[in-house]
């Protein structure tokens, strides 16, 4: 098995601070009453977690920190690695110990893999439509509530980029913003002017005259909206003209202003609107619309 993608890093306290919130929901008031009612106290079992279908793996450090925060006696042994591709019947993990822990822990440890490579590997559809173009794949804030971060590391196992994390790390100036602050160009000033030099700004339009006014203020990255292939080319032409810069050179000239689309974005469109030359390419689908990997976990010794 290969890794898609240089291999990002949760930190330990992020996960352990996800996991332990999620079990304290799933174990509730009084735990779990039907393993505690029907698993005797020193029984033990060694179960195998199989995947049910292709995929890319992302998780399985909250899968095993679910199994240690339950019960520290419980021996999981990972068997693929966040970022391997999978096939059905790879048995991820080989887990052993106090049976009664390992059925507590089961359901969410099973939640937080199926869910992160669900997203992995519904972005890694996406990014492989466009791998033979410059553009990236990117995810937005469009995310499940205390998620984000987990689900913005599985997008990047799957192959795909970040946007910014939260509204305290980059500036997107849009529609709202423009209709209320009084234009484009104004509004692209007036964040330069109270940003710090770190802070990348992004404007949206919905129109290549509104870009043209923004191309005047420079900002670092011009969000198109909801543009169809033919304009979306015919945005590249005018920011390459902007800053006078030959095809051959545009792509690679670090002056230039980038461009991303957005809008009807999905596995069948993403092709084409990546030939037209954009660098960026968001999208919520990769994380709202994610199905869930089929992953199981099956006793194999009682």
């Amino acid at each position: 098995m290969t890794p898609i993608a240089l291999r990002p890093e949760l930190p330990a306290l992020m996960v352990e601070d996800q996991v332990r919130s999620a079990l304290l929901e799933d174990l509730g008031r009084a735990g779990d009453i039907t393993t505690y009612a029907t698993i005797a106290p020193d029984r033990t079992a060694t179960a195998e977690m199989n995947a049910r279908e292709n995929g890319v793996v992302a998780g399985v450090e909250l899968a095993r920190t679910a199994f240690r925060l339950v019960d520290p006696v419980i021996r999981f042994e990972a068997l693929v690695a966040d970022g391997d591709r999978i096939a059905p019947g790879t048995v991820l993990a080989r887990i052993s110990g106090p049976a009664r822990g390992l059925l507590s822990a089961e359901r969410v440890a099973l939640n937080f893999l199926m869910h992160l490579c669900g997203v992995a590997t519904y972005t890694s559809k996406f990014a492989a439509e466009i791998a033979h173009t410059k553009a990236k794949v990117c995810c937005t804030r469009k995310t499940i509530p205390g998620l984000r971060a987990l689900e913005k590391y599985a997008v990047r196992l799957g192959g795909g980029s970040n946007h910014r994390y939260g509204l305290d790390d980059a500036i997107l100036i849009k529609d709202n913003h423009i209709a209320v602050s009084g234009g484009v160009a104004s509004a692209v000033h007036a964040a330069r002017a109270y940003c710090g030099h770190l802070v990348k700004i992004e404007v949206e339009v919905d129109g290549l005259e509104q870009m043209r006014e923004a191309l005047t203020a420079s900002p670092d990255v011009i969000l198109l909206d909801n543009m169809g292939p033919d304009t979306l080319r015919e945005a590249v032409a005018i920011n390459a003209a902007h800053w006078q810069l030959p095809a051959a050179a545009y792509a690679a000239d670090p002056r230039r202003t980038k461009l991303e689309a957005s809008g009807n974005v999905n596995v069948q469109t993403i092709r084409a609107i990546a030939e037209t030359g954009v660098d960026y390419i968001s999208t919520s689908k990769i994380t709202m619309a994610a199905p869930t990997l089929d992953i199981g976990l099956d006793v194999v010794i009682g």
